[in-house]
């Protein structure tokens, strides 16, 4: 979906309406010249009336001065230990970095403010070391973020907390993100950075239930980079504390915030808490998207065409997979009462969404309602899928006997000689 598709990004703006996105980007991307349409695209969200807090790093602008300076930072990315020097750097740097984003918000007529937000505490000892100006998260001020958010300020936060004494330390700005995001109920936490997501043995991480990434932190499945193992860490985190969605996204990507925000596709690495996807009864508004998706198989002619007529008429025997409330996949269980046997059909995963074992979850699905329905074997056709039927379906190759009188009329109608694949149910 192109990012300018009104029809697709209306389908959103009534959940995201009012919500609050919490908008967490590094250092080395406020300074990007790709940071200008990022700036547009939030500028997008305001206008949709959603509610926007913006968290920034600095770990690029520390390294940077500190090179320039000739001082070496003891903290790039405010989980180490912090000396006084580093903290001068983080100062100097997260001021000019909150300068040149009220500045980009500006010259797109958006209000915003600078806030001391963020009440920190020493991080202290540990294991015998002293962290110095290292801060932890104590408590986010709620009542001023949500004033100014009622106000339709957008609040900059930047990698910095303050405690009771006037004191500042340098945070770490995904752990700022993370306790902002739970603070305020955001829907969204949205890390933007210089990656493409989250990569597990060099293949992008598209979509992850927490419950799975939680696994490969605790076990160590996957070798994340020093930058993403906080992203993940913290997407965990986040989800665990109820917030619906956090992405990892690369910051570079011309509009890529808006495809991420506003598509089934999106750009990066999704991480969702248990309810984001589903598989449902069709309704009548679903017939349109079916015959999309089914069209789509037609077209490779893995599927056989159905009208809108047909869907209709059978509506009651389909099944939506969705994600975000929107149809990436259908099947279809017919049942022939005479025989005690019922067919799958009409499979269709959008293409984008391939590879995710959701082919596999309808199956079950499908072979789960017929066992409830107690029907005594399960039918599929296929004209090229019929090894993932065998492979992951465990279904068996049979004949065109093996179908019910009816159905086996249309199949020789039909000319297209699919492979009978069948299950045995009892």
């Amino acid at each position: 979906m192109k990012p300018t598709d009104l029809r697709g990004i209306l389908q959103y703006i009534p959940r995201f309406r009012e919500k609050t996105f919490i908008l967490a980007v590094d250092g080395a991307i406020v300074t990007d010249e790709n940071f200008a349409n990022i700036l547009l695209d939030i500028a997008v969200l305001r206008s949709l009336n959603i509610r926007v807090v913006l968290v920034h790093g600095a770990a690029a602008q520390i390294k940077g001065l500190g090179e320039e300076q000739k001082v070496v930072a003891s903290n790039l990315d405010g989980t180490g230990i912090t000396d006084a020097a580093t903290l001068k750097l983080a100062l100097t740097a997260a001021n000019r970095l909150t300068h040149e984003i009220l500045e980009g918000l500006s010259a797109n007529d958006l209000r915003a403010a600078c806030t001391n937000a963020i009440i920190a505490h020493p991080m202290g000892i540990l294991a015998g070391v002293d962290h110095l100006f290292t801060g932890k998260v104590e408590r986010v001020d709620v009542e001023l973020l949500q004033t100014l958010l009622a106000q339709g300020v957008v609040p900059v936060i930047p990698p910095l907390g303050f405690d009771g004494d006037g004191k500042t330390y340098r945070v770490n700005s995904d752990g700022v993100a993370l306790a902002v995001a739970d603070a305020l109920k955001a829907v969204k936490l949205i890390y933007i950075t210089s990656t493409d997501g989250l990569v597990c043995q060099g293949k992008l991480i598209r979509q992850m239930i927490v419950g799975e990434l939680s696994v490969l932190l605790e076990k160590n499945r996957c070798e994340f980079t020093p930058d993403t193992q906080s992203k993940a860490q913290h997407a965990a985190a986040a989800c665990r504390a109820g917030v619906q969605r956090v992405h990892v996204i690369n910051g570079r990507v011309d509009e890529g915030l808006l495809t991420e925000v506003f598509s089934n596709e999106g750009i990066g690495t999704l991480i969702y808490a248990n309810e984001y996807q589903q598989i449902r009864p069709a309704k009548k508004k679903d017939v349109r998207a079916i015959q999309l998706l089914t069209d789509k198989g037609v077209q490779t002619d893995e599927l056989v065409k159905r009208t809108r007529a047909t869907i209709e008429k059978h509506l009651g025997d389909y099944y939506i997979f969705e994600i975000d409330k929107n149809p990436v996949a259908c099947v279809a269980l017919h049942v022939y009462p005479e025989s005690k046997q019922g067919e799958l059909a009409a499979l269709f995963v959008n293409p984008s969404h391939e590879n995710q074992g959701i082919g596999r979850k309808l199956i079950q699905f499908v072979e789960s309602k017929a066992r409830e329905l107690d029907l005594g074997e399960l039918l599929t056709l296929s004209t090229q899928a019929f090894t993932y039927f065998q492979s992951k379906g465990g279904f068996a190759e049979g004949t065109p006997n093996d179908l019910p009188p009816g159905r086996r009329e249309k199949y020789d109608q039909s000319g297209r000689r699919s492979k009978v694949l069948v299950k045995r149910l009892k």
